[in-house]
């Protein structure tokens, strides 16, 4: 076990660099540091002055010395301006470098960088807004996936009954409908005025600093019918399958009540590919849930990710990317793990 996670370990570290690198060239294409030099400085820049803007802030070098910098592994450049001054990255401006600065200033060391858009410290907006979307996050899945495993495991132990039809129909229709669509739905059944009900709120801006079922529950609700019904029709192709096994049918023949034989012997195999599944919610719920957050106003990790996008807020947009990347790979670490746990005869060697 011991050999295997450190295998893991190293294949996702050299995953996370690999991803990292791509998304921070692809940040820093001209393009979009010539956008980014007009949005701070002035619309009107010419070329020339575009081009001092970039280099006096240190965009105008090496892709793989920038990367290093912003990293942490490399020293953070120092700009002589035309004034004397001069700008490092790991201290602002200031007229000479002060004796006490840092020679490394990345992200291994903390520092995420500065938002151009919400004038704050990168860091701390992702933290903010990660734990916003972990609120939502943790809320859903507690809803969405007992409610999905139950309906699941219902329509697979009697495959082809009308309960399986029928909820197998329900698992369908949740997962062809899209997000924006129930949740216009919801809101304009169970928020809107105009509709004679109004129990929910259609917003979830105050969900933020203080949720409640009234507020809260129209966009957790929203995200996970849409997650439901994928994981219960893994649910119960997976019982299904399980339930013609030979040892079922064993067990069935000895007598053993049907209860228990489902409990004690098809659902822990039958779990397997549903937890597959339910592990990829996670990294879905937090880069997937844009539409939602944005429909209901809910200013969270995937909202942050548009608008780091949509302004070419470089800084902040490479942090999300790194985050979400994180995420990835440690569900997917987490997924293995739990494969051994639930079927012993997976080899981890």
């Amino acid at each position: 076990m011991g050999a295997f996670l450190l295998r893991r370990v190293a294949l996702m570290l050299a995953t996370a660099l690999c991803l990292t690198f791509v998304v921070f060239a692809l940040t820093n294409l001209a393009p979009n540091l010539e956008k980014m030099a007009k949005s701070q400085g002035n619309t009107r820049m010419t070329d020339a002055e575009v081009a001092s803007w970039l280099e006096s802030r240190g965009y105008d070098r090496n892709l793989f010395v920038k990367y290093g910098e912003w990293l942490g592994v490399v020293p953070g450049h120092v700009v002589r301006q035309a004034d004397g001054s001069v700008r490092g990255r790991c201290f602002g401006e200031a007229p000479e470098p002060p004796p006490n600065a840092a020679a490394f200033c990345g992200v291994l060391q903390g520092n995420w960088g500065y938002s151009t858009v919400f004038r704050e410290d990168v860091g701390a907006i992702v933290a903010t807004r990660l734990a916003l979307t972990g609120k939502l996050m943790g809320w859903t899945l507690l809803l969405m996936i007992p409610a999905a495993l139950v309906i699941g495991v219902l329509a697979g132990m009697r495959e082809g009954s009308r309960t399986d039809r029928t909820l197998s129909s329900v698992a369908v229709l949740s997962t062809a409908t899209p997000e924006y669509v129930s949740g216009v739905i919801l809101i304009t059944v169970f928020a809107s005025s105009a509709a004679g009900v109004g129990w929910f709120k259609g917003t979830a801006t105050s969900a933020m600093e203080d949720a409640t079922f009234w507020n809260f529950f129209l966009p957790v609700l929203t995200i996970a019918l849409y997650g439901m019904g994928y994981v219960a029709r893994m649910t119960r192709a997976a019982m299904a399958e399980v339930m013609t096994q030979q040892y079922i049918r064993t067990a069935r023949l000895k007598g053993v009540r049907f209860r228990d034989v489902v409990l004690r012997h098809a659902l822990r195999n039958a779990l397997i590919a549903p937890f597959t599944v339910i592990m990829l919610q996670v990294p879905w719920l937090l880069n997937g849930v844009v539409i939602v957050e944005t429909l209901f106003n809910y200013k969270g990790f995937g909202w942050t990710l548009v608008q780091a996008a949509g302004n070419n807020d470089i800084e902040l947009l490479l942090a999300v990317s790194v985050v979400s990347v994180v995420v990835v790979l440690l569900t997917q670490l987490i997924s293995d793990i739990g494969y051994i746990y639930l079927n012993p005869r997976i080899s981890v060697t």
